[in-house]
């Protein structure tokens, strides 16, 4: 697993990125596939569940995650809990709780994990380009504010995503960009292939979430790359492989 010094020095909070290891799945989903939606057996992705929470000293019931559609939907943890599968559509979530992981899947979108540690408030999120775009972690931030939480002192990170060296994108993609703001042609540049061009995601999320007046990092890990340590959905896909695991990115309050 990988911790990120920006939230490993706060007192208050725990958080680990997993890598795809330590877990009962097998195939593509070696080993630590956490997410119901793949075609995974349900009994393993329960147990590599169990194995996350127990990361932070608690039980699986208590990993609260929620079934992703690339929205900018957050919702807030409190006394009322969900299981997964079944869990409500959304892409982030924030709590003031302790007692309940906060976790993200992801296999080449971005988790981001926050925290204000002096407020005891913490959030996560799942962004992939149209999240990004649409601002998943902006209303994250605001959902924390609401539970007390002050943007200037949040910290967050951008766990590990597909990287700028691997993101290769069509001549349309980046004209939603654009649109927002001229000046985000800083994280394309042109692609080998013509009229194509490679997308900085980690770096796109840097500046988007920075604007906030949140202090922000980025892991710097690249899931496609990552063969041995992460679960990537473009990397399958270009092995024409259909499936793919999720990995799990995780928060807590200390008790």
């Amino acid at each position: 697993m990988i911790q990120a010094q920006t939230l490993a020095d706060l007192d208050g909070v725990q958080h680990r990125f997993f890598t795809r290891q330590g877990g009962v799945s097998a195939g593509l989903y070696s080993s630590l596939n956490c997410g119901y939606g793949s075609g995974d057996s349900p009994d393993n992705v329960r147990e590599n569940r169990r194995r996350v929470a127990d990361q932070f000293g608690l039980g699986e019931p208590d990993l609260q995650t929620v079934h992703q559609i690339h929205s900018t939907d957050v919702l807030t943890v409190a006394d009322d809990r969900w299981s997964s599968p079944g869990a409500p559509k959304a892409d982030g979530l924030v709590t003031d709780r302790p007692g309940v992981v906060l976790g993200v899947l992801a296999a080449d979108c971005a988790p981001v994990l926050l925290a204000d540690n002096e407020g005891g408030v913490i959030g996560a999120c799942h962004a992939g380009w149209k999240g990004a775009l649409g601002g998943v972690a902006d209303v994250t931030v605001a959902a924390m504010e609401k539970l007390g939480a002050k943007r200037e002192r949040i910290r967050a990170v951008i766990g590990p995503c597909i990287g700028p060296a691997s993101y290769e994108v069509g001549p349309e993609f980046p004209a939603p960009f654009l649109a927002q703001d001229s000046a985000n042609e800083r994280f394309f540049r042109a692609a080998a292939r013509a009229g194509h061009f490679m997308f900085d995601l980690p770096g796109y999320l840097l500046h988007r979430i920075a604007r906030n007046g949140v202090a922000v990092a980025a892991t710097g890990h690249d899931t496609l790359s990552g063969t041995d340590d992460f679960f990537s959905y473009r990397r399958n896909t270009l092995q024409g492989v259909r499936d793919y695991g999720r990995g799990l990115s995780a928060i807590a309050l200390r008790g």
